[in-house]
């Protein structure tokens, strides 16, 4: 079959797509199902003895230490809740240092002596697992000839129950950690930095007269996707093994008229998303936006706020539930933060803020915030933490698929700064002088039509440039990818915020010892932060070109590449970092680099094996092939005595040749020995692997432009993009 035909089959299949049946009652209100399959704190007040029931909230409310008597109540009810859930396995859900989702699954069964079975799950199998911990990624904290490692159920992140028309499942968060007791997840050093920011956290908040608070990080993570038809998806190599496209020219129309962003959503897309949003629902995470993007293909869920750790979880659990819907509707969900050249990528943006339910959110300004002392040291500490450790927010996104995003026109640059607008930046503009006496107040907006309300305004802009913007009454990370955990940025937000409240604590604390006022304190400490840190704040445009210049000037890092930001995990001032507030000892954080070494080189190597194969057996043969139908066309014209122009011929044989001559430099690095440690096979990948990849798209990218359309192997982006 050639490859237009295989291109037009999928095209005629697309068109003949028919919706699946509706598998649930639409009448249903989604207040009824909402958390329907978690095993939730209502759940377990219907079904725990009183005591049992208090110290399990104890543990998630107010960080109580887990009284391990309670274990044997919790599991007997947690399997009979399951069971009448139809769940038959049970899973240990844990989040290994790839990124993804990884469970074991054990059935609730077990025989017994009379040849029948009996459901059994006691409380020391609830609280500890052991999966094999020899196969995932560990940087050296595991020899791979040893293979025990352990899961240890986080009471914090609530059971619950995955469903499959084969059955149910009753998945139970877990942290993975090896036999030492280090970090082999993500999960873990979440857990730890919330502690560590709580503790420092609720020791300014003493000093502003609010005593014994438990203060928690939230998280608000927006992800943006794309999604194509399988059919087109399937008949790409490059899709199916990489995430991302290869190949491939833009469309002759692509996002240029901003149509796509924020207009009506298609109906088979729409459909998709209300069955996400049904199966998010049960699992009790709270979608909330959903709506076009700015690409053509591309597509926004934003959830509700929650406590870090959670929002965590359900983030990886809603990557999970997006694939498996998009494939029932006959779609691929694609999360690579760049599969298509060209047009928009897509990211994760973390929004972050710190409270409680008591308080709220503590970066919450208020009308007058020149006046709020206690939201000022708040913000005060962000500033510090993000100016002094920038390096390590630029690191905790770092991937060889981030790089195609970051710094281009459609992310924040790769320069991390903070955007604070222009009612913030005024207020700590006076205080740098000395004091603030004023705020910039909203305003109103009159538009000129009778029937309209007035509007009020905000008192500043936002500025979606900014790598970490506040957005009201929150930051929002806008570095992150699209792909990855929210858990990496968060623990490091936490770790830097536990760093700056911890500092700015104890220079109160200090201070008012001594004798000073306290406001005074403040001032000084207001005075002192702004004054060493400012230059972190940007709110002009970072995507000029004279941002770089001033940000050197301003003396900050433009590290531009994975490879350039991964050592900033291994500085001594950031080992000592997260060693001191229990997050990462330094083995684990010798790991997380060489992890990171390792994946960015396995990534880029398959690519590049990738690049090859399909340049090599499906672009080159159709090339020469309409090199070859053009020859003998100009042959038999001039033998027929037709006088005949050659420049056809000549067109597609220069980007045929430097295609060959692509292939073989890629061929040749390819099979490079580079020795054998993972910082020298990634400079390998980022200096001669993804040089030579280019080179060969370049040539291939020419020639589509060229080859006969019924020629031509690949699924077009005109095709991808449009026809959904």
């Amino acid at each position: 079959m050639s490859g237009n035909a295989v291109r037009r089959e999928a095209i005629w299949n697309v068109e003949a797509y028919v919706p699946p049946a509706i598998s649930f009652n639409v009448a249903e209100a989604p207040g009824e199902i909402f958390g329907l399959n978690v095993f939730s704190k209502t759940v377990m007040q219907k079904r725990l003895p009183k005591s049992v029931y208090k110290s399990v909230v104890a543990t998630i409310e107010h960080g109580a230490m887990l009284d391990p008597d309670v274990a044997d109540a919790v599991a007997s009810a947690m399997k009979d809740w399951a069971l009448e859930k139809g769940a038959t396995h049970y899973a240990h859900v844990f989040y290994p240092l790839t990124g993804l989702t990884a469970e074991k699954h054990d059935s609730f069964f077990e025989p017994v002596g009379d040849g029948s079975s009996l459901a059994e799950f006691a409380g020391k199998t609830l609280v500890q697992g052991e999966p094999d911990a020899s196969s995932f990624p560990n940087g050296g904290l595991r020899n791979t000839f040893e293979a025990r490692g352990y899961t240890g159920w986080d009471v914090t992140s609530p059971a619950y129950i995955l469903e499959n028309p084969n059955g149910n499942t009753l998945c139970i968060p877990t942290v993975f950690v090896s036999m030492t007791g280090e970090a082999l997840d993500h999960k873990t050093p979440l857990l730890r930095s919330q502690q560590a920011m709580g503790e420092h956290a609720a020791r300014i908040l003493a000093l502003f007269g609010h005593e014994d608070q438990k203060v928690v990080a939230f998280c608000g993570p927006e992800q943006e996707y794309f999604l194509v038809d399988r059919h087109f998806f399937l008949a790409r190599p490059d899709l199916l093994n990489a995430g991302r496209t290869l190949f491939g020219t833009k469309p002759p129309k692509g996002q240029e008229f901003d149509d796509h962003y924020f207009g009506a959503i298609p109906d088979r897309v729409l459909g998709f998303m209300m069955d996400t949003e049904r199966e998010l629902f049960k699992l009790g995470i709270p979608a909330k936006t959903r709506h076009n993007e700015v690409a053509p293909g591309q597509f926004e869920i934003a959830p509700m706020f929650e406590r870090g750790n959670l929002a965590a979880d359900h983030q990886q659990l809603l990557m999970t539930t997006f694939k498996a819907i998009a494939k029932k509707h006959g779609m691929e969900c694609l999360f690579h933060e760049k599969p298509f050249a060209g047009v928009n990528g897509s990211g994760k943006h973390v929004n972050f803020s710190l409270g409680n339910a008591e308080l709220g959110s503590l970066l919450v300004p208020g009308d007058t915030p020149h006046d709020n002392a206690q939201f000022l040291v708040f913000c005060a500490a962000v500033i510090r933490a993000v100016h002094k450790y920038a390096g390590l927010l630029r690191a905790s996104v770092a991937s060889a698929t981030n790089d195609h995003r970051l710094g281009a026109n459609e992310a924040p640059p790769a320069i991390i700064s903070i955007f604070l607008g222009d009612q913030l930046a005024d207020v700590f503009e006076q205080i740098a002088k000395g004091a603030a006496s004023s705020s910039k107040g909203k305003g109103v907006m009159h538009i000129g039509v009778d029937t309209l309300p007035v509007l009020p305004t905000d008192p500043g802009d936002r500025n979606r440039t900014s790598p970490f913007a506040f957005t009201g009454n929150r930051f929002e990370f806008r570095a992150p990818g699209s792909m990855q955990t929210v858990a990496g940025p968060m623990t490091t937000i936490n770790t830097i915020m536990a760093d700056s409240l911890d500092y700015a604590a104890g220079v109160l604390e200090t201070a008012v010892a001594a004798g000073t006022d306290f406001d005074t304190a403040v001032q000084d400490l207001l005075t002192q932060i702004i004054t060493d840190h400012g230059n972190i704040v940007f709110n002009g445009d970072g995507y000029s070109d004279q941002w770089p210049v001033e940000a050197e000037q301003r003396g900050l890092a433009n590290l531009k590449t994975t490879l350039d930001a991964l050592p900033e995990l291994v500085t001594e001032s950031a080992m000592e970092l997260f060693e001191r507030y229990g997050v990462f000892n330094h083995r684990e954080m010798h790991s997380r680099y060489e992890i990171g070494l390792e994946q960015y080189a396995l990534t880029i190597g398959v690519e590049a094996r990738l690049t090859l194969e399909i340049g090599t057996t499906a672009i080159l043969p159709a090339a020469v092939k309409h090199q070859t139908e053009i020859a003998l066309n100009i042959g038999a014209l001039k033998a027929a005595g037709v006088e005949t122009d050659t420049a056809p011929l000549d067109e597609v044989s220069t980007p045929l040749a430097a295609l060959r001559a692509g292939l073989s430099s890629l061929r040749v690095a390819l099979k490079s020995d580079v020795g054998h440690s993972a910082l020298a096979e990634a400079e390998h990948a980022r200096d001669v692997l993804l040089p030579a990849m280019t080179e060969v798209r370049s040539a291939a990218d020419a020639l589509e432009e060229l080859v006969a359309d019924d020629l031509w192997p690949l699924p077009t982006y005109q095709e991808m993009l449009f026809i959904l």
